[in-house]
């Protein structure tokens, strides 16, 4: 175990008993790191489940192996944290089910996240900035998305002004609609109000998750416009 201020490694069995005390230590290390308690809790949560993913599924078996995380403190507030295994670890398939409940939590809970599946092993990679410190002058209006299924994935209508303040709040909700992107998605924006300024980078940021878990966005709107590029499948 190597712990500085600005930086943290572990290196642990990949055995479930090891998890609670990891989640201890690295709680303790993002507020340390500048982290409100709700804010170090949220990002724990999504280091802990790209863990569970690696203690369960990366070494079938009797095969016994280890789990490593680094974590960095950037200057800008950012904290990226890695979590790597030298195992086989699988994104759950696209279907209208709870599996895929871990990587939506992660979705959920941190700014980004990127899986890098090899040969050799997996590594999470995920990013979370520090929230600032500021007075609330005023709450962001908040668009109106109805959800519904189909046997072919998920639809999501968004309705309302989505001004650029409430970009975030409407990318957590389409991805929570995709299961953190293990569910197809098509989000109609026939409906949108004349404030527009949050929606193309929720749509690239959901088009992105959707990608990396060989899935595609599809975006129905009302009148030519430019798309985000969808992810594969």
């Amino acid at each position: 175990m190597l712990v500085h201020q600005d930086f943290m490694a572990l290196r642990f069995p990949a055995d479930a008993r090891e998890v609670a005390p990891v989640r201890h230590r690295l709680r303790h290390w993002l507020q340390d790191s500048g982290f409100g308690e709700d804010e170090a809790s949220d990002f724990v949560l999504a280091i802990s489940e790209a863990i569970n993913n690696s203690v369960e599924h990366a070494y079938p078996g009797p095969a016994r192996g280890t789990v490593e995380v680094r974590a960095r403190a950037e200057q800008d507030g950012t904290v990226r944290v890695d979590v790597a295994d030298h195992g086989q670890w699988r994104v759950p398939p696209a279907a209208l089910t709870m599996r895929g409940r871990g990587l939506l939590l992660m979705r959920e809970s941190v700014d980004e996240v990127e899986i890098d599946r090899t040969a050799s092993g997996t590594t999470v990679h995920l990013r979370r900035a520090r929230s600032p410190v500021v007075p609330v002058i005023s709450a962001a209006p908040e668009c109106d998305v109805r959800v519904h299924e189909t046997s072919s994935g998920v639809v999501a209508v968004v309705r309302g002004d989505v001004p650029v303040q409430a970009g975030p709040s409407l990318r957590r909700t389409l991805t929570t609609a995709a299961r953190g992107g293990t569910v197809p998605l098509t989000v109609d924006l026939g409906g949108l109000g004349v404030e527009k300024g949050g929606v193309e980078q929720a749509l690239r940021d959901v088009a992105a998750a959707l990608g990396q878990a060989g899935n595609r966005l599809t975006v129905l709107r009302a009148s030519p416009g430019p798309s985000p590029r969808t992810g594969g499948g």
